[in-house]
């Protein structure tokens, strides 16, 4: 099969997507070398801000694919239209499946209602917003330095986890005192009143005390230092809210991760199937590639990986759509994020069979460890909360300008590396230029405080 002919069987696999009831916004495909395909992967877009840290995670990336622990085939970016970012060095049958998977992740990404609302505050045009973010940043470097702009990137991205999309995009500061009613009376009694002569002192009310910031504790830490950081200049802030509307956008695929490669799994599985244009060897090398994708451990070793989300999620999705039909799937692909997903639809019989619970093998026996389902759930979730970062909260603005975080261990259970706290306290530090201080526990949950200065 050349590649003519994928292309011709990737516009018969969208008519057939449609036919199955995907919804989808138009995605443009487009083959890429390796080379660029991981610089994609590792930025998360095809353009972004640059920064040293992108640099090291393409490192890490690249030593992985060399251990054969990762083989990039596709990047997918959600919007309208979508972006698809195909390996150039795939064969034709493997970009049939890619085409096929692609459709199953723009139909989440279009329906799914956390996708939704990220993208309607931030843009369905991500790819060029964040292009337009790149340019700005460029800008900036040529008003004020290279080594300025990276210290706010420093700071920002240090802090891009750290986010509260439960609020929105576009958010003021805080509202100050209500202020007093100073509109003209209406009637002349209230005219008369108040042209007299005004109280004494001694009876006035006390002075109105300015609310305290935060008036509650704040876990949108980007966005606190942008609103109220007290020397930041206008381009600073804009470079914090910049990434802070990247994060907005990244956050869904982190949160649906589980589901979404399992609702693509599921449904280039289904889709290529079911099409029967598709010559039989090209089908039979789709699906071995379709093997290779989903399998729970390595190719020749009988070793565990880190969870594969794509083995997880389609067997999930396999499991609603055997047991409820098909649209209870479409109603669950809408409405779930990987909590409520894990949670409701990971059975403690799936996990048995997936082989999820702790066993030990002795004599030729298996014996189950522990098989707590709820303890399992929470487990896989566990690195899911907070977008994968502790919790963090700005407690308060001290008058001397001192930034006063806290640690909430007790929320997440998570711990806080200490050194990496440091290291980000001292990147704050540099843009807050006031003292930044930072309440949490060591290891055995005694009280610590790290500071920088």
């Amino acid at each position: 099969m050349s590649g003519k002919d994928w292309h011709a069987y990737g516009a018969r696999l969208e008519r057939l997507a449609h036919e199955q009831g995907l919804r989808f916004h138009p995605v443009e495909f487009e083959a890429v070398p390796d080379s660029f395909m991981m610089e994609v992967a590792v930025y998360g877009l095809p353009v972004r801000m640059p920064h040293w840290s992108f640099g090291v995670r393409y490192l890490y990336q690249l030593i992985h694919r060399h251990m054969g622990h990762s083989r990039l085939f596709e990047v997918v970016f959600p919007g309208n239209p979508g972006h698809a970012y195909l390996a150039a060095g795939n064969g034709p049958a493997e970009n049939l499946l890619v085409t096929a998977h692609v459709l199953g992740h723009a139909d989440f990404s279009r329906n799914n209602l956390l996708f939704q609302r990220c993208q309607s505050q931030v843009s369905d045009r991500i790819v060029e917003h964040a292009a337009e973010h790149a340019r700005q940043i460029q800008q900036a470097i040529d008003t004020h330095g290279f080594a300025r702009v990276e210290a706010v990137l420093d700071a920002a991205l240090a802090l891009e986890q750290h986010v509260d999309i439960d609020q929105p995009l576009r958010r003021g500061r805080y509202p100050g005192p209500a202020q007093p009613d100073r509109s003209a009376p209406e009637d002349a009694f209230r005219r008369r009143f108040a042209a007299l002569e005004p109280a004494p002192a001694a009876q006035s009310p006390p002075a109105r005390r300015s609310a305290p910031v935060p008036p509650h504790p704040e876990r949108d830490l980007l966005w606190f230092v942008a609103q109220y950081g007290p020397e930041l200049e206008s381009w600073e802030r804009d470079i914090f809210l910049a990434v802070r509307e990247e994060s907005f956008y990244f956050y869904p695929v982190f949160a649906t991760q589980i589901m979404n490669e399992g609702w693509a799994s599921y449904w280039h599985a289904r889709l290529l199937r079911e099409a029967d244009f598709i010559p039989q060897q090209a089908y039979l090398d789709a699906i071995k590639c379709h093997s290779d994708v989903v399998r729970p451990a390595a190719a020749d070793q009988q070793v565990a990986l880190a969870l594969n989300p794509y083995h997880l999620g389609l067997s999930i999705w396999e499991q609603i759509v055997a047991a409820q039909g098909l649209d209870a799937a479409f109603t669950i692909r809408a409405e779930d994020d990987d909590f409520a997903f894990i949670r409701n639809y990971l059975t403690r019989e799936l996990a048995t069979d997936l082989g999820l619970f702790a066993y030990s093998a002795r004599d030729g026996r298996v014996r189950v460890l522990e098989a707590d389902i709820d303890a399992l759930r929470e487990a896989i979730l566990a690195p899911r909360y907070n977008f994968g970062a502790p919790t963090v909260l700005v407690e308060n603005l001290a008058g001397d300008g001192t930034l006063e975080l806290a640690h909430d261990h007790r929320v997440d259970g998570r711990g806080l590396d200490l050194e990496r706290g440091r290291k980000v306290l001292e990147y704050v530090h540099r843009l807050w230029r006031r003292p930044v201080r930072l309440r949490t526990v060591d290891l055995e949950g005694r009280a610590l405080e790290v500071r920088a200065p």
